[in-house]
């Protein structure tokens, strides 16, 4: 892998100023030789790829253009004649995405494990408050093993823990801010990662947590690997890291794909592509997708993949809250946030985990103005003495909030269940919206399941029938006839029942509208 090429040119060190040109070179030179050979070719030996190459991995070819690159500490001889530079371990600056300006803040472990309290501060802080004002996303590429007691040695004492004055929050409401874990990220390496709009973790390779395992041992008498303490299999749980990459190439690559989506600012619209994928492709596989038996379940993803353009679909948070699939993908090249209940997981109800996140995917879109799609089915909130203790109904409420506050034109496909508090929480209700929404003719809903609900209903008739099975199944089937779709579409309590292979169709004519409604909110022209 070949170092990042720098936008600037190097020239002959001649002339009046020659003496301080080639010390500008050397500083330069210095500055770009980071930890040292030694360093490098051990880090290179753990299978890794240093910080600058992964400056030239991510970035457009030669767009790289560092800034403060002499910046460091500065060795002099009795007479105050330079020597040579120390360079500090953030290397910033800024470089191209698919040919839109991105601003870069990098680790570079090789210069004392990338501590965070062993480099110069002001360096990342200007370039979040650059990205900021000049209205581009930042990438954070961290690789940081934290604090360091060797600070007071430096100091001469200790400090009052605190964070730069810089508000890290109105840069998360400006532009798309990315966090990408490849090494040991701990306390302030960690809030790095994590305070962002997406983040990648590299499996086995990465970890995020508040401190090392030497900490947990000291505190807690606790033995453990760093891999089990802030791997990625803990935030497969955790929910702090949205997504897990094989390797680094991989989590790189997934960064590119996500900032794809989305504008380099709130004050801008996200890039619309071209698309050679038939607005009007119709896959006759899906009307046959969902069983008729209401007890079998299907692949979600099947339906997502086939309805946007074609090899458009970015999951976020695979492996959390699963119940919900959160993603992004394309109509006829417009870019658009989807939610899809996954039926494989806890039936496709509302837990806890699965609230928080569609709680974050709702407010993502909201931000950037991405219109959202939503495959609806919806068996109601998790129920049971787990949920309560874990206050799942809390978690439905916050995205009952979530919705109220989207600014995102919204669709919902209903295509099989839409029950109780959860299910209201399909779309946006509020004020004037519309509340834009398709059934396939397999949809169902209610405020109760008819399978839980005519056992509540008729539990002691059921008991004292001489079959209770076939008593209940005829309930059942006598009630399923009432909840039929086309008695709701009748009285217009749905927009339109749709055979589920006009969808595509059906929401490439919606997005077309709704992203010109996008386009009025930010004043811009087509």
């Amino acid at each position: 892998m070949s170092e990042p090429t720098t936008c600037s040119r190097d020239f002959a060190a001649d002339g009046e100023w020659a003496t301080e040109l080639a010390e500008l070179a050397a500083r330069r030179a210095q500055g770009a030789a980071m930890g040292g050979p030694e360093a490098l070719a051990k880090f290179r030996a753990s299978g890794r790829m240093n910080a600058r190459e992964r400056i030239a991995a991510l970035l457009d070819q030669g767009s790289f253009r560092e800034l403060g690159r002499t910046a460091g500490k500065g060795h002099y001889d009795a007479a105050g004649v330079f020597q040579r530079l120390d360079p500090t371990n953030a290397i910033v600056g800024t470089g191209r995405i698919a040919d839109r300006k991105v601003a870069l803040h990098v680790d570079d472990f090789s210069i004392r494990a990338g501590s965070s309290e062993a480099t110069i501060a002001d360096k990342w802080i200007y370039i979040e408050r650059l990205a900021h004002q000049l209205r581009m996303p930042i990438v954070r590429l961290v690789d940081s093993a934290g604090g360091s007691v060797k600070l007071l040695m430096q100091i001469g004492g200790t400090k009052i823990p605190e964070y730069p004055s810089w508000p890290a929050n109105e840069l998360l409401k400006t532009v798309p801010v990315v966090g990408v874990a490849l090494g040991a990220c701990a306390g302030q390496g960690a809030i790095k990662v994590l305070s962002s709009h997406f983040s990648v973790m590299v499996r086995d390779q990465a970890q995020v947590m508040a401190a090392g395992p030497h900490v947990v041992l000291q505190a807690y008498g606790q033995q453990i690997d760093k891999n089990e303490l802030g791997g990625h299999k803990v935030h497969r749980k955790s929910a702090l890291v949205h997504n897990e990459a094989v390797d680094e190439a991989d989590a790189l690559a997934q960064v590119r794909r996500f900032l794809a989506y989305l504008p380099s600012s709130v004050h801008e619209l996200a890039p619309v592509l071209a698309c050679s994928d038939d607005p009007g492709r119709a896959d006759d596989a899906l009307k046959d997708i969902i069983p008729r038996d209401r007890r079998k379940i299907y692949e979600p993803r099947r339906i997502l993949e086939s309805v946007f353009d074609q090899g458009s679909l970015f999951e976020i948070g695979r492996w959390q809250g699963g119940s919900v699939v959160t993603a992004f993908a394309r109509l006829n090249g417009v870019p658009v946030g989807v939610i899809a209940n996954d039926p494989k997981v806890q039936g496709g109800a509302m837990t806890l985990p699965a609230a928080y996140k569609m709680e974050r995917h709702v407010d993502l879109c909201s931000l950037f103005r991405l219109p959202v799609v939503n495959f609806v089915d919806q068996p109601g909130n998790q129920t049971g003495l787990e949920a309560e203790l874990s206050g799942t109904l809390l978690g439905a409420t916050r995205v009952s909030h979530a919705l109220h506050e989207s600014r995102s034109p919204w669709v919902s496909i209903l295509v099989r269940r839409c029950f109780g508090m959860a299910g209201a929480l399909h779309a946006p209700k509020y004020g004037e919206r519309l509340n834009h929404r398709f059934a396939w003719p397999s949809a169902r809903w209610g405020s109760i399941p008819i399978e839980g609900g005519v056992m509540a209903a008729h539990k002691s008739e059921i008991e004292a029938a001489p079959d209770p099975a076939a008593k209940r199944g005829a309930l059942e089937a006598h009630y399923l006839n009432m909840t039929s779709p086309f008695r709701t579409a009748e009285k217009f309590g749905i927009l339109d029942i749709i055979d589920p292979r006009e969808t595509r169709g059906v929401l490439c004519d919606w997005v077309e509208d709704a992203w010109r409604v996008v386009r009025g909110d930010l004043g811009q022209a087509a």
